[in-house]
């Protein structure tokens, strides 16, 4: 543990400026403590700073006080001059020394604990004790027929210490069982066994309390000691809750409704004579307050899960309700309506949960109507198709009233027609039916889960990030693998393939289009292996379907064939000569006809997005590439930068990053000379994950860049704190930037910024002369564009070959 001492620093003033403050950091770089001047210095307060990395208030990490160039000198006890990055976003110098220095595995000093004799103990202090206990000590010699008591007896029996009583009339007080309490006293000197015994008193002032008297035979012959403990507060308690018992008993038994309450470990801690009898009815054992409800369901696995799930639902939530029979197997059971309430202690944390069930026999009737049939499917009672497609069209209508996208989850079950053939359509039926019932409780109250027809189901997921709707898709469809249906001694169990359609801003306003996309996708992740979910963002009304189509398969037969076009284009340094090769990786997908074209980025990325193919394009571009270089050994000294634009589904793909190190592990070449590129619109809109993967590319050796920066004002704010190397500036800042006074100082504040952050600047897209001489002014490190390099096919890279004397080098 280290505790440094922080000034701000200013070279025209004095160096014993009041605006200081003290940060503990342990061994592991975090802080662990603040004191109250670091909102001054830093602009946090206290508990922000407690337990986040010391290098996140750093503006980079040369300014990290334990790199050893700064912790030498502070070892040494001299002062040394960092930046901080203030929480308001800018940046300032700061003077920091050490004052403590202590091993966090440091332990306290040993100490002794040994007996002490209760005669020597102060008097007050002895007091104090009883007073708090609400204990008096008593003290009986049987030959003399003397007893002592200390203060916390007379207390108790409201009596004035200087009362004067024999044994006898201290026996009056006992409401009940003086004799009792004469036999254990003469049990006691006689045998010289302790006795523990409860009574009721009445005090002098005729007050009735409950105590525990203890009493033990003490060294000296004939003399017994104990204790008299007040616990009328307990009695009192125990009373209270005895009432609240019967009155919460006479409560629940006077309603028809279906009372349970049950703990963490789902034991009952209550429930009513009409959960007891429906309870024992369906599953044909008589629950008790005090059983298992997952012992009690043991024969009925699929009840067991359901219950389970909805009360481990209840303990995460304050309340929910939801409505159905209390067992899925027979749809002849009357349909109640659940109302889940969470109980909490006085802290706020859970203890257990609470339904009351009330049956809905009329609205459950009112399902049999023309209007409840048009809308509901009648062997799940979920919603339909036409009633699925108007809840979609009125949430189209109002998506630019929301803060995030919806999505769209197509979901079709694998090899569900075997279940038929093997088992009927109605045991299908009981199968989609428990199935939906367990989806249900998967998804959120305010999205809407639908069966469009047969085995296939739709969720549409309102107002939610992208992120977060992919994982809501990978929970589903985990929902699905392990939902097990017993029939006639055997386990039916199936996987399902799904689409996730994205629907931003620029979705078509179609329902059936939308369906018809996401059904695209759940068809590519059927044919793909299924158990599966294919993502894409949705594709404007314009989109030819079939073109599309075609594309797909062209993409998708180049990457089964590993058939990409790779090129590189360089870029270099516009300042000074650098030795060495930086280039860029891009590709093109081949014609797999004379009636195809080969098709560019531009053209081929929309469509892999769409049909969830950018992921595997990334990752085959990537590999091909490492494949290629791994065979020239003589580009290893040369090669200093090879960079890789990044699809959003690498950047939310939380495996990539492991992806990349088992390349790395067999590559002769340096990790840091791989350097993957972030869409800036990426990092905006997925602040969080963007960080995570930067983390784990820079933990692997690799370098990370920020591309297109400039398009949005965050920008600036993601160049200064976002844990990239190399910021590249967006084309539209650098095109016409000779012409442009507006998008130079764009430029200059991007490249001050990197600068301060100790990161590289790109400028991409320079095809003159003039602008290049402008993008030198500004003092930017590095130029891509036509002016440099075209692109080139990535085979030419290969190093010329040079004939000496002493053989052939290269080619």
């Amino acid at each position: 543990m280290k505790e440094f001492v922080i000034r701000r620093h200013r070279a025209d003033l004095s160096q014993n400026s009041d605006r200081r403050t003290l940060l503990r950091i342990d061994d592991e770089g975090k802080v662990m403590f603040a004191d109250r001047y670091v909102e001054s210095v830093l602009g946090y307060d206290a508990r922000e700073l407690q337990g986040r990395p010391v290098h996140s208030i750093l503006a980079s990490r040369q300014d990290d006080p334990f790199v050893p160039s700064n912790w030498n000198r502070i070892e040494r006890g001299q002062n040394v001059l960092v930046t901080f990055r203030h929480k308001e976003g800018f940046f300032f110098t700061a003077s920091l020394s050490m004052r403590v220095s202590m091993r966090d595995s440091d332990t306290a000093a040993s100490a002794t604990i040994s007996h002490r004799d209760i005669a020597s103990i102060d008097p007050l202090l002895l007091k104090l004790a009883e007073d708090t206990a609400s204990a008096g000590i008593w003290e009986l010699d049987s030959q003399n027929n003397e007893m002592t008591w200390t203060d916390g007896l007379f207390k108790l029996l409201e009596l004035r210490t200087d009362t004067e009583l024999t044994p006898e009339q201290a026996l009056f007080y006992c409401q009940t069982g003086q004799p009792r309490v004469r036999a254990m006293f003469r049990r006691c000197i006689q045998s010289g066994r302790s006795f523990s015994l409860d009574l009721d008193i009445l005090t002098s002032r005729q007050n009735v309390r409950g105590v525990t008297i203890h009493g033990r035979a003490l060294k000296q012959s004939g003399r017994v000691g104990g204790t008299l403990v007040d616990r009328t507060r307990e009695m009192q308690r125990d009373l209270a809750r005895r009432d609240a018992e019967r009155i919460l008993a006479a409560t629940t038994q006077s309603t028809p409704d279906v009372v349970a309450a049950v703990d963490l470990k789902l034991n009952l801690l209550h429930c009513n004579h009409a959960f007891v009898q429906q309870f024992e009815t369906i599953f044909g054992v008589r629950p008790r307050p005090g059983d298992s409800l997952t012992s009690l369901l043991t024969e009925h696995p699929n009840e067991r899960r359901l219950i389970e799930r909805l009360w481990q639902r209840a303990f995460d939530r304050d309340n929910f309700v939801v409505e159905m029979p209390l067992a899925q197997q027979n749809r002849e059971l009357p349909v109640y309506e659940f109302h889940y309430q969470r109980l909490t202690n006085d802290q706020g944390d859970p203890i257990g949960a609470v339904h009351v069930g009330r049956e809905i026999a009329p609205r459950a009737s009112h399902s049999a109507s023309s209007e409840y049939r048009i809308r509901h499917d009648p062997v799940t009672g979920l919603m339909n198709r036409r009633a699925f497609i108007a809840r979609l069209l009125r949430t189209l209508e109002h998506k630019t009233h929301r803060e995030s996208c919806d999505s769209l989850l197509y979901l079709d079950l694998d090899k569900f027609e075997r279940f038929n053939d093997l088992t009927g359509s109605g045991t299908c039926d009981r199968y989609l039916r428990e199935l939906a019932g367990n989806l249900g409780i998967r998804v959120r109250q305010r999205d809407a889960l639908s069966r469009l027809s047969g085995d296939t189901f739709v969720l549409l997921i309102e107002n939610c990030p992208e992120s977060r709707a992919r994982k809501i898709a990978d929970n589903i469809l985990d929902a699905i693998s392990e939902f097990v249906f017993q029939w006639q001694g055997e386990s039916l169990q199936t996987t399902a393939s799904g689409g996730l359609l994205i629907m931003d801003n620029d979705a078509p306003n179609d329902p059936e289009l939308l369906l018809s996309q996401a059904a695209d996708l759940c068809h590519t992740a059927k044919i793909s292996g299924r158990n599966r979910i294919h993502t894409a963002r949705a594709a404007g009304e314009h989109v030819d379907e079939s073109e599309a189509w075609k594309e797909a398969e062209q993409i998708r037969e180049a990457l089964d064939n590993e058939r990409l076009i790779l090129e590189f284009q360089s870029f270099k340094p516009v300042a000074s000569a650098t030795w060495g090769d930086h280039i860029e990786i891009l590709a093109r997908i081949p014609a797999n006809n004379a009636t195809q074209d080969t098709l560019g980025p531009d053209q081929f990325l929309p469509i892999a997005e769409r049909f969830d193919l950018a992921k595997r394009l990334d990752r085959q571009v990537i590999r091909q590439t490492f494949i290629w270089l791994n065979s020239q050994p003589l580009l290893e000294p040369r090669l200093k930068y090879c960079g890789f634009n990044l699809s959003l589904a690498s950047v939310l793909d939380d495996t990539f990053a492991d992806f990349i190190e088992s390349l790395l592990d067999d590559s002769p070449f340096d990790s840091d000379c791989f350097c993957f590129e972030i869409r800036e619109a990426h990092a905006t809109q997925y602040p969080d994950e963007v960080a995570v993967l930067c983390d784990a590319l820079n933990k692997a050796g690799c370098r990370v860049a920020l591309d297109g920066a400039g398009a949005s004002v965050e920008s600036y704010s993601l160049a200064a704190r976002l844990p990239v190397d190399i910021i590249k500036l967006d084309r539209r800042l650098v095109e016409d930037l000779e012409k442009d006074p507006v998008q130079q100082v764009m430029v200059e504040a991007l490249h001050r910024i990197a600068e301060v952050a100790g990161k590289v600047t790109v400028a991409t897209c320079i095809e003159s002369e003039d602008t290049l001489r402008k993008v030198r002014a500004l003092g930017i490190h590095y130029g891509q564009g036509f002016r440099f390099s075209r692109p080139k096919p990535l085979a030419e890279l290969t190093p010329a070959t040079v004939q000496l004397t002493t053989g052939r080098i290269g080619g």
